[in-house]
């Protein structure tokens, strides 16, 4: 999907929320057990009911590639239902050699169709190349929402950069604004308005709205640009809100609230011509 696409989404919408498909076989409700695939069939009723107040879903991957091949037909029955309006992100977290980082690419973007896959840049430029590729995303981890991001992602650097400030300016050496997001997370809101001024063009996918505590004030006030530029994430406070039968309704009206919220924002912020 082209960043063009991905706008004309989030203004028709009024919304950047991007839902976090975390389908856990211990957390869905018992009844949904009997199906022939479970995790599919949660994912379709969240689907249903959800999709209307988001512009994009991200099936984290683990959830999946843990039960084997019956996990992996699950993400693929689930991405052929998912509707083909709406961005959707392997939560991968891969990169490695050169020549595997180029199957990890040909697995998420060739085999499952996805939009964009999360890369981590630890292992540098050779690393995530592999990945861009026209009209698909890279999303590298930056600044992320985890406790233990301070080990590593906050250590200043003889550049007097922190190690995240680094990876972000380096980074858009290699792709463009339109193959590039960058990971930001909402637990520390505060420093996502110096983290929009390093790539002003660039959107961000923030997780950590929700169960982890975000504040969505803050994110949308701290990093928005002229084409919104956010794609912001919640799981399980949405697909989590009930575990019985009304799972898929309770959902809805939480993903609903969501929308709301960022609809007063984007309605301030963003005219229909895309410019603040």
């Amino acid at each position: 999907m082209t960043r063009a696409k991905l706008f004309e989404q989030i203004k028709a919408k009024n919304t950047c929320l991007c839902i976090g498909l975390d389908t856990d076989l211990l957390k869905i409700p018992r009844h949904l057990l009997e199906s022939s695939d479970p995790l599919f069939e949660f994912n379709k009723q969240i689907i249903d009911a959800t999709h209307q107040y988001c512009v994009a879903y991200k099936p984290n991957i683990a959830f999946y590639e843990a039960l084997g091949p019956k996990g992996w037909q699950s993400l693929q029955r689930t991405m052929e239902y998912i509707p083909k309006d709406i961005f959707t992100i392997a939560d991968a977290k891969r990169g490695d050699i050169g020549n595997t980082s180029a199957l990890y690419a040909r697995a998420f973007f060739e085999e499952l169709n996805f939009d964009a896959v999360t890369v981590t840049p630890y292992m540098g430029e050779d690393s995530v190349k592999p990945f861009l590729r026209d009209n698909k995303w890279v999303i590298l981890l930056a600044h992320t929402s985890n406790a233990g991001s301070s080990d590593f992602q906050n250590m200043k650097l003889s550049t007097g950069r922190k190690l995240y400030e680094e990876v972000i300016l380096k980074s858009q050496q290699w792709g463009t604004p339109d193959q590039l997001m960058y990971v930001v997370g909402a637990t520390q809101p505060e420093k996502i308005h110096g983290i929009r001024s390093l790539a002003p063009e660039h959107f961000f996918l923030v997780p950590g709205i929700g169960a982890q505590g975000g504040d969505m004030d803050m994110v949308l006030r701290n990093g928005m640009n002229k084409q919104c530029g956010l794609l912001i994430n919640s799981a399980r406070a949405i697909i989590y809100a009930s575990d019985g039968e009304n799972f898929a309704k309770r959902a809805g009206e939480e993903a609903l609230k969501l929308q709301q919220e960022m609809q007063d924002h984007l309605s301030r912020v963003v005219l229909k011509n895309g410019k603040l």
